[in-house]
This record gives C-alpha cells, structure tokens and sequence, in this order.
C-alpha cells in the first residue's frame, strides 16, 4: 500500500469537517430566504458598530497575548534552566488545570468573581464580573500555558555553549541574554504568540460567562446574530460575521508565519 493512502481519512475529515462548514458560511451570508442577495452581507459590512466590536476584539486579544508573553517568557527561561526532573514537575503543575474542560474552567473563575471573591473582600451584592478586567484576566489564564510552552521547548533546546561562548568574550547576563538568547527564542516568541492571539480574538465563552451581559466580543456578536430574528437567527448576518473572523484569523496566521520564517533554522542571532 502506497503511503498517500494514509491521508485519505485526513482529507475526508477536512472536507467534512472544514471545507463543508466553510461552503455553507458564504452560502448563507449570500442566500437570504432562498433567494439570492448580497444586501444583508452589504448592510453587515456597513454597520459601524460591528466593526468597532472587532477592533475591541483584536485589541483584547493583543492585550492577553502580551501580558501572557510577560508571564510565561521569564517562567518558560527559569524552568529551562532548572533539572529536567525538575521543570517536568514543575511543567505538569501549569498543564494540569489544561486536562478540565475549558468551559468548567471559566464557569470556576465565573463562581470565584461572582462569590467567593465579593465575599472575600466584604463587597455585598457585588460581583467581580462584566468588566474588561475580569475577561482579560480569565482569558490569560486560559492562554498563559499556551505561551508557556513552546517558549519553554525553544528556550530548553539552546545550545549552552554560545551562552558559555558568550561569557567568555566578556558579555555579561543581560548582554547574553539580549545578543543571545533572545534572538534564538523568536521561533518560540512567534509560536506562542500565534497559539494565544489566534484563539483570543475568536473568544467565545470567557467574554459570554465573565462579561455577564455588560461586556461581550466578536463570538458574543456572532452568537446574538445567529439568534436573533423572532429566535430563528439571521444566518446571512451571523454568515458575514464569521467571513471577517475567518479573514481576520487567515491575515494573522500569514502575518505570524511571515515572522516565523527562520524557525526551521532555530533562530539567528544579531
């Protein structure tokens, strides 16, 4: 049996499961009633008011990737240079809340804003959530083992010897780790960048149980859109909204392997 024959599951899997959805996307968004019309998807693209939840959107989803790249660059550079036994522990107790369901996850943090927290600090009826600070911070804790590692994985795989090298001709710490290590890091920098901003700007369950009703992004819109309409959803809107999401996540993803390019070669140093 010839090898190719090992990706005809893989190609049938694609096509029923992304192709077919994304078909019966731009079908929808064009077909209105059964009839055919781009009015709907023209009056959608018009509509200032979407276009200002996708910019709250990308800029959230810009905030969560930095602050997780804040967080996980210097976790990812101390368990790097820590016993492998040891950074293993350490690794599994990051991944560990990973292994629960993402939506248990948020329903927790939901219950710890809403309870456990008001009622910690003495707030009576006062809740934490539907504010910008409570998503942005369930989302990075989501999303910060998602930059941990492959930041941890580049940053393990280093050869010594340049940082040895390095000393020897007179560089101190900062200097090494500047000249160094930072630029070898980048397939890393790149890697969680895209594994955290990618799925942050399509965010759809932290800002529907966190925001309350008082602060929703993009997915939220698409959601409202798809239900609206005396509760049988307008699929030409909720269709065009998911076309820009889908633009938007392809420019991101160009945008990120563009940057990522010399990953293959693990890094340049300046």
């Amino acid at each position: 049996m010839k090898r190719k024959y090992f990706a005809y599951p893989y190609i049938v899997w694609m096509i029923l499961f992304i192709v077919a959805p994304m078909l019966f996307i731009f079908f929808y968004s064009v077909n209105v009633g059964g009839a055919w019309t781009i009015a709907k998807a023209w009056g959608t693209l018009s509509d200032a008011g979407k276009w200002n939840i996708l910019w709250t959107s990308v800029v959230m989803a810009f905030k969560t990737t930095l602050i997780c790249l804040l967080l996980g660059y210097p976790i990812a550079y101390i368990l790097s240079n820590m016993k492998k036994t040891v950074a293993g522990f350490i690794s599994v107790l990051f991944f560990v809340p990973m292994w629960m369901n993402f939506v248990l996850r948020t329903y927790a943090w939901q219950a710890i804003l809403e309870y456990f927290l008001p009622g910690l600090l003495g707030m009576k009826d006062g809740t934490l959530t539907g504010t910008e600070s409570a998503v942005l911070m369930v989302l990075v804790y989501n999303f910060l083992p998602f930059m941990i590692m492959p930041l941890y994985n580049t940053l393990a795989k280093l050869d010594k010897s340049l940082l040895e090298a390095a000393r020897d001709l007179g560089a101190n710490s900062v200097i090494t780790f500047i000249k160094v290590v930072l630029p070898l890091s980048v397939p890393g920098i790149v890697s969680g960048i895209t594994m955290v901003f990618i799925p942050a700007i399509t965010a759809f369950t932290v800002p529907a149980l966190i925001g309350n009703g008082k602060y929703y992004l993009y997915g939220n819109e698409i959601e409202l859109a798809f239900k609206t309409l005396s509760g049988q959803g307008d699929y030409a809107v909720g269709s065009t909204l998911s076309i820009i999401l889908l633009i938007c996540v392809v420019v991101s993803t160009l945008i990120m392997n563009y940057f990522d390019k010399d990953q293959k070669e693990g890094g340049q140093m300046w």
